[in-house]
């Protein structure tokens, strides 16, 4: 690679979310992560009980129902004891943060907004949530605060989601996605690797046809095997086996050159509880996953964007 990457101040050849904030803000933000007491049309009936095969009851591990003042407090503090002067965006993680009356979205969103120091929402959500009701209302949010809207995604595969259970084509995907950015709503994409099937090709082809809609965000996540869960069960029967590190670190790199380089690729891991994680335990090691990637792009001499053609 003959310059530094566009978007970077340090050796990194993608658009990480810290380099992102720092232009943005002009300093580092973090993220508040809270639960907002929703449910999930894969929980409650409408299109499951059980949530998807990878899903242990929501993203929830990291946050308790508690009222939201006091998650936002506990959240705040424990930012700031180690970033006193620290902003942070309230982060609605768990489970399926529009499935709910305008009312009661209204009610929550604009009280974690009135928050000392809180300078943005994110919120985490499914595509065949939105209602046209839903949408008008994030709209009206978007004028007042920097909103995020995260869609999982996790493949463009429709005999995948299938699979697992995801409950909505990718067709379905798609026209959510429009809406949003016909809004001109900043989205954050939501992709898994390693699920059941899926060999290396499938994960690259779910990022080129990402990359392909130019997102303003992208999150690359790891399939964890959590305790509890029907991928347990297919792990334990010797039907499914997770990706070596290896395997994940080359399927990142090689999703990363399907991206513009605009887009911010808020995570290229993640955190499984690790209390219930059964596999892959390599997964634990947060910064040999990180190391790797950057290793792997510089011996290969690539970066983020490397095969997206701008049109």
């Amino acid at each position: 690679m003959d310059s530094k990457f566009i978007y970077s101040d340090d050796n990194k050849r993608y658009h990480t979310l810290f380099y992102h904030n720092r232009h943005r803000f002009g300093h580092r933000i973090e993220k508040a992560v809270l639960n907002g007491g929703f449910t999930c049309p894969n929980l409650d009936g409408t299109k499951g009980n059980q949530g998807c095969a990878f899903c242990d009851g929501g993203s929830g591990a990291f946050t308790k129902a508690l009222p939201l003042q006091e998650q936002l407090h506990a959240e705040m503090t424990r930012i700031r004891k180690k970033r006193p002067e620290a902003k942070a965006i309230a982060y609605f993680q768990v489970h399926t943060n529009t499935y709910a009356p305008v009312e009661y979205l209204r009610t929550i969103f604009e009280e974690a907004m009135q928050f000392e120091g809180i300078i943005g929402l994110s919120i985490g959500t499914r595509p065949d949530c939105l209602p046209e009701e839903v949408l008008q209302f994030l709209a009206e949010l978007n004028q007042k605060t920097y909103l995020t809207v995260e869609l999982g995604v996790q493949t463009i595969h429709d005999r995948t989601a299938e699979d697992f259970g995801r409950g909505y084509l990718f067709s379905e995907f798609l026209e959510s996605y429009q809406k949003l950015q016909n809004l001109n709503i900043r989205t954050c994409l939501h992709m898994i690797n390693g699920l059941h099937r899926e060999s290396i090709q499938d994960m690259l082809a779910t990022a080129e046809i990402l990359g392909k809609l130019k997102p303003q965000a992208v999150k690359i996540q790891l399939l964890h095997v959590l305790n509890g869960t029907r991928y347990a069960e297919l792990f334990r029967s010797g039907e499914y086996v997770p990706m070596t590190q290896e395997e994940y670190i080359y399927a990142v790199v090689k999703q990363l050159e399907y991206f513009p380089p605009e887009t911010v690729i808020e995570r290229v891991t993640g955190d499984g509880e690790k209390v219930k994680l059964l596999a892959p335990l390599w997964s634990k090691d947060k910064i040999r996953t990180l190391g790797g990637i950057d290793q792997l792009q510089a011996k290969l001499d690539t970066w983020q964007g490397r095969n997206f053609t701008h049109v």
